[in-house]
């Protein structure tokens, strides 16, 4: 297969019709840069929202992926599969974060973009709910945006505030997300790093006409590039042994 660019991998105005924040198929793109997967995978697309980054991954790997979410029709979903061809490899699912229907070790890896901030930061929920659905030896591999190391809501700029409320209360640091993995037995890390297209990402999504894009121009507008960061973890479950 002849690589393709994640954003040239769809005409430019499904992309942008379809976008839901900061441009998620870069952001799939940078993170699958730094995956090994098994061949033709099986894959958790987890708050898939439009399904894009759940077709990107079919393209990549490739791979049978269930595009999982729980706010957008999974009818909807399918339209946009079968309109670019995905119908085939990518199954859309509604569910929720906390009861997801798959059976134990399901799946060769189980991935999140711009989602995992939302549910994922209670202690508890990557040992209880990710850990289980992947086979030993599989990876879990999120990006979700958050805040540069050191940046805590106690100590919030003040052209911040205004703007901490519940789309960016769990924007935490990566050493916030590090520490919170390393309360799991069951993973070990294999990167942790600040994605490189956080600045085009963000940019792809403010040149919108999304409504909500418009809304978040003041935010960035704010915030100047000084504060906020776009995280990816990848990390592997150990293997029983």
């Amino acid at each position: 297969m002849i690589p393709v660019s994640a954003s040239s991998l769809f005409p430019q105005e499904f992309i942008q019709e379809n976008l839901m924040g900061p441009s998620c198929l870069l952001i799939a793109e940078e993170l699958a840069s730094y995956l090994s997967l098994p061949e033709h995978p099986r894959l958790l697309d987890l708050g898939c929202g439009t399904g894009l980054t759940s077709m990107y991954f079919s393209h990549k790997f490739p791979a049978q992926v269930f595009a999982t979410d729980l706010w957008i029709d999974p009818a909807e979903n399918l339209k946009r599969f079968i309109s670019q061809g995905y119908d085939k490899t990518v199954i859309p699912i509604r569910a929720e974060a906390h009861e997801l229907p798959y059976a134990q070790g399901y799946f060769d890896a189980v991935l999140s973009i711009d989602s995992y901030h939302y549910f994922g930061a209670d202690p508890e929920y990557l040992e209880k709910h990710i850990v289980p659905l992947v086979k030993p030896g599989g990876i879990i591999a999120v990006s979700i945006p958050g805040v540069h190391d050191g940046l805590t809501e106690a100590g919030l700029p003040e052209e911040l505030k205004a703007f901490w409320n519940y789309e960016v209360i769990n924007f935490n640091s990566r050493i916030w997300w590090k520490d919170l993995w390393a309360q799991s037995a069951s993973v070990e890390c294999l990167h942790a790093f600040n994605h490189s297209c956080h600045d085009s990402a963000w940019a792809q999504w403010l040149a919108s006409d999304n409504p909500y894009a418009r809304k978040d121009k003041p935010m960035m507008e704010a915030e100047a590039g000084k504060y906020f960061d776009t995280i990816g973890l990848i990390y592997r479950r150990i293997s029983e042994s």
